[in-house]
């Protein structure tokens, strides 16, 4: 069948759930052609391309990758038929902002649903969602993982790629080691989500082509636990589908794509920070997701928060280094760390603004709801030397950092750093651990 014939298509992504769904739809399909992807979210990732290697056989010269802001353009010039949007958090109105856009273009628009993109495993699977990016995912993921290890069980943690480098050596990678990590030049992202595996004793997976990590997970591991991105729905068809909602943000359950629906295919509905926020909206989040998933469990948990030396903080001017998707995908002014430097007693918190580098600056800008916090960005080697450059201009006494990634790595000795933990925690009965004890009985994994 000749390019004329065949039906073209833009992706619209954020390099992640895009090409994920270009693999397991597209690819091989000779009726379609995608004429390229755009991007957004992620800076740096546009005018790059898609690479022959894992394009495949229809596509020998690759797919170009686009800046989102051209994808009118693009629809009238290369006649597209269809854009497909495929990456995730985003408040519905928005994502209707870009449908209109493709539908006044000429073009229709798509959304493509768990049934046609979700892998389906030979092993048992749990996946951790949530309804927004900072949820509490991560540590949730780290807490089932380390009872399944206690059972004794090998668990292949599957991560939500984020493939933000040469994206053919990025295919399949697993990492066991911080070693691991620095052989794959890691962004500061990916260390935020692996290292805390790593340390616990886990493996994990991930990569651009999700077939190729699933068939290597599988041959090494008991069950998989796919730790989610964002708020997206998994890749891997779930046998226990936990999905987190946050007390800190009520009203956000049913406003957020891909998030209301990742509610509603929940089984077990996991109302998440219930220590840190008011009674009156853990019950509101709860009854909205009593709503919206009328078939699921709804569990409590908490975020519990430790300094590795509070004392150190008390009566100190303190610069806060939060998780980095959290502020900005996740909209979130401040995090972890800024709770716990407050608690510990520092004296003030110092406003990276004021001693930012135009790397950071630029976040800031373009995340204009942030309070006086660093987010930990540093999706290329420009960026970690911003982060780096802020801090060590900062008139900040020492460091409190809630990213899950060791930053001492990345600014050096420019500051003292005091490390902020946060963990998963049961908050009420029945608890999580009574769920997975129940999961593992009816799968024969006890």
């Amino acid at each position: 069948m000749t390019s004329m014939a065949r039906k073209r298509v833009v992706i619209m992504g954020a390099a992640g759930r895009d090409f994920h769904n270009f693999n397991v739809v597209f690819r091989d399909d000779p009726q379609t052609e995608v004429t390229a992807f755009t991007a957004a979210q992620i800076p740096g990732i546009a005018r790059r391309s898609y690479p022959p290697a894992l394009a495949g056989d229809l596509y020998p010269t690759g797919i170009p990758i686009h800046d989102e802001a051209d994808l009118p353009r693009i629809i009238r010039e290369d006649g597209v038929d269809t854009v497909v949007f495929a990456y995730s958090d985003v408040a519905h109105i928005d994502v209707m902002h870009r449908a209109s856009a493709a539908l006044a273009a000429g073009a229709d628009f798509l959304l493509l649903g768990p049934r046609r993109t979700m892998l389906p495993s030979r092993l048992p699977v749990i996946a951790i969602c949530a309804v927004r990016t900072g949820c509490g995912k991560s540590q949730t993921a780290r807490w089932i993982a380390a009872r399944l290890r206690e059972r004794g069980l090998r668990v292949g943690v599957l991560r939500h790629p984020m493939p933000y480098g040469d994206l053919a050596r990025q295919t399949t990678q697993r990492f066991a080691t911080l070693a691991d990590l620095n052989a794959a030049d890691c962004t500061i992202e990916e260390r935020e989500e692996y290292e805390p595996h790593i340390a616990a004793g886990g493996v994990v997976h991930v990569g651009v082509d999700t077939a190729r990590v699933l068939a290597q997970a599988e041959a090494e591991s008991d069950l998989l636990l796919w730790d989610g991105g964002n708020n997206d729905f998994p890749f891997l068809r779930p046998d226990l589908l936990i999905v987190l909602v946050d007390p800190l943000r009520p009203g956000h359950e049913s406003t957020y794509h891909p998030g209301e629906a990742v509610l509603r295919m929940a089984d077990i509905v996991l109302v998440a920070k219930t220590n840190a926020a008011p009674a009156e909206d853990v019950r509101r989040v709860a009854d909205a997701a009593r709503a919206l998933s009328p078939s699921a469990s709804i569990l409590l948990g908490a975020s519990v928060v430790t300094l590795d030396d509070a004392a150190a903080v008390r009566g100190r001017r303190v610069l806060v280094v939060e998780d980095g998707p959290t502020l900005t995908h996740g909209g979130m002014p401040h995090g972890a760390g800024y709770a716990a430097a407050l608690q510990a007693g520092a004296a003030e918190i110092v406003d990276p603004r004021l001693s930012a580098t135009p790397e950071i600056a630029a976040v800031f800008a373009a995340f204009p709801h942030l309070g006086p916090v660093l987010p930990a960005m540093g999706y290329d080697a420009a960026q970690r030397r911003g982060l780096a450059e802020t801090i060590a201009r900062s008139t900040a006494d020492l460091v409190v950092s809630a990213t899950p990634a060791g930053l001492q790595d990345v600014i050096g000795q420019a500051r003292p750093v005091i490390r902020a933990r946060y963990a998963f925690a049961e908050a009420g009965t029945p608890g999580l651990g009574s769920a997975l004890e129940a999961f593992l009985l009816q799968r024969g994994l006890t």
